[in-house]
């Protein structure tokens, strides 16, 4: 079982003065933790269920280029980048990037997109539903190209591109690891099977029975379910400790999730509590697995 840690607020006492040294030391603390993963948002206002608009987010990739130079170990991503916020060569251009400065540490984290406020609010486009995954699916077969330094001009229905270049190429081989994130059941969990290294799913009732699809995805597919990386994202609640959070990945485990990432509630610290979880072997990782 593997662990990671989202930071979605960036909001501090002591103002956006307090953002750099205190982001910086939370991914210090995950990196020397032991904890496997680092993600951030791609969103450009903060998300409902976290805090208003107008609280403080950093720019994704930025972010995490910045926790690339601070860290040695921990593999960094966004959860997830939607799909229309960036040109699809360029995005695969900056995960390539953080990938190589990072010493082959990137995900490549994606989906349909959601936030039509920010959306709006910046002037990205935000097309309807359908062609959302219409582009997602376009992207997706883009940046598989352009990790194998396919540079065979691509047409798609959304996106033309007549030399996808790519170098340097990433470090990560066979390239970055693309997880998908969301559950929708026709149309995501196909794209993982059909696409992805990983999914992201939510902590809940539905997980096993997502995983049951995505299942028979792969079997539609012809793609080995095993595979494929079943992280989670969960969230506990009130003052965490190192037993609540071993609990939490040991249950994680059972529903069949491969990794499991833990996003910081407001005025949690949630680095330390899982680098001392970490500790309690037999509490994260049941028999057989």
């Amino acid at each position: 079982m593997r662990v990671g840690l989202q930071i979605p607020s960036f909001t501090h006492p002591g103002g956006p003065e307090e953002i750099a040294p205190t982001f910086g030391r939370m991914a210090r603390e995950a990196d020397q933790g032991g904890l496997h993963s680092l993600w951030v948002m791609d969103h450009f206002f903060q998300i409902r269920g976290v805090g208003p608009s107008e609280d403080p987010m950093l720019e994704g990739y930025t972010a995490l280029a910045y926790a690339a130079a601070l860290t040695e170990r921990i593999s960094l991503g966004t959860m997830v980048t939607g799909v229309t916020y960036r040109e699809p060569g360029i995005l695969v251009k900056t995960v390539t990037t953080l990938d190589v400065l990072s010493g082959g540490r990137a995900w490549l984290g994606i989906g349909a997109a959601w936030n039509e406020e920010e959306s709006r609010g910046l002037g990205v486009a935000f097309p309807p539903t359908a062609e959302r995954f219409e582009r997602l699916e376009e992207t997706l077969r883009i940046a598989r190209q352009m990790w194998e330094g396919d540079e065979a001009p691509f047409e798609g229905e959304h996106y033309r591109l007549e030399r996808p270049l790519n170098s340097p190429p990433a470090l990560r081989r066979p390239h970055p690891p693309i997880l998908i994130g969301g559950g929708g059941e026709k149309k995501t969990l196909r794209f993982v099977a059909k696409y992805a290294d990983a999914c992201n799913l939510f902590d809940g009732d539905e997980l096993p029975h997502k995983l049951d699809v995505l299942r028979e995805h792969c079997e539609r597919e012809g793609r080995d379910y095993d595979e494929i990386e079943k992280t989670a994202l969960t969230l506990l609640e009130g003052t965490p400790s190192a037993d609540q959070a071993a609990d939490a990945i040991g249950r994680l485990a059972e529903k069949g999730v491969d990794h499991a990432i833990f996003s910081q509630g407001t005025g949690q610290d949630l680095a330390p509590v899982l680098g001392e979880a970490l500790t309690q072997t037999e509490k994260i990782v049941p028999a057989g697995r």
